[in-house]
């Protein structure tokens, strides 16, 4: 289990391009659960699913502490159902009913008016789900589609990402994940610039990066430095979606027990800042060190 002062997340891609199994996923978690927090179905990998057998994945999370996401297939339910309430309400529904915590909202390929989107969030939060939208700059994302597509598809404002992740958290999303493609995936380079914007305009423990990158064998591996690189600019708790073949790999970064000559030994925390955030933010002064 994690340390209170511990606060930021790790979840992790289950079943997409592996098949994480039950067995595997027990295993895991037994040696490596301390650091993971949540498992997210990917690509609506578990529509494939028999029920039982999909049953007892999400339960075996659960039995280790983890929360377990739908990922983004929302946006399929959508298309097919030209958004029809009672149709997403069913959706929402059986999601829940089957053990799902965490209910992502993303639209990569969807045009959907920002009032929509929020209505959909608070009705989500309705049905018992937590939800997670995923918004991005990159018209298209999420389909592994190469560079050249993605450059001709064009990218959004980083204004506009805020704007709406704004509009998401007031109406009741529990968390934002960013997307990375357009920033650090399927790009020629990194738009370190939006993430700037991002972690200036929102607070850092309502954002969740996506740290995937396109390799070579095209299929999104979690790429080392891309979570490097927000490790080494948001500190230590930073939120991070990765592969779950990166789990010990994020882990040491975390602690600043391994990594790169840019990295190594140089990751550092405060422990008392659990305490100090328990106040409010603010420094307590004049008072013995015990009452923090």
């Amino acid at each position: 289990m994690r340390h209170s002062f511990e606060k930021e997340l790790t979840e992790i891609r289950g079943p997409y391009y592996a098949p994480v199994t039950q067995t595997y996923l027990d295993e895991l978690l037994k040696d490596w659960g301390e650091y993971v927090d949540g498992v997210k179905f990917a690509g609506g990998a578990f529509t494939l699913m028999p029920e039982e057998r999909l049953r007892a994945l999400i339960n075996t999370a659960h039995k280790h502490g983890c929360y377990v996401s739908t990922g983004g297939f929302i946006e399929r339910v959508l298309s097919a159902s030209g958004g029809n309430k009672s149709v997403i309400s069913r959706y929402l529904t059986t999601c829940k009913n089957m053990g799902f915590d965490v209910l992502e909202i993303s639209s990569g390929f969807l045009s959907i008016p920002t009032d929509d989107w929020a209505s959909l969030i608070e009705f989500t939060a309705a049905h018992g789900l937590k939800p997670k939208p995923e918004v991005g700059i990159q018209w298209g994302a999420g389909g592994d589609a190469s560079v050249e597509e993605l450059e001709n598809a064009g990218t959004r404002d980083p204004k506009w990402l805020i704007d709406r992740a704004k509009a998401f958290l007031d109406a009741g999303a529990y968390m934002i994940m960013i997307e990375s493609e357009g920033i650090t995936e399927n790009v020629k380079n990194w738009r370190t610039d939006v993430i700037s914007a991002v972690t200036s305009s929102l607070p850092n423990d309502k954002i969740m990066y996506v740290t995937l990158r396109l390799s070579s064998s095209s299929f999104e591996a979690a790429d080392p430095e891309v979570f490097a690189y927000h490790i080494q600019n948001q500190g230590a708790r930073a939120n991070l979606f990765i592969d779950h073949s990166q789990v010990v790999q994020l882990a040491c970064l975390r602690r600043g027990i391994w990594g790169t000559g840019s990295t190594f030994a140089r990751v550092v925390t405060f422990e008392g800042a659990g305490e100090h955030f328990r106040k409010g933010g603010k420094a307590v002064h004049n008072e013995p060190s015990e009452k923090y």
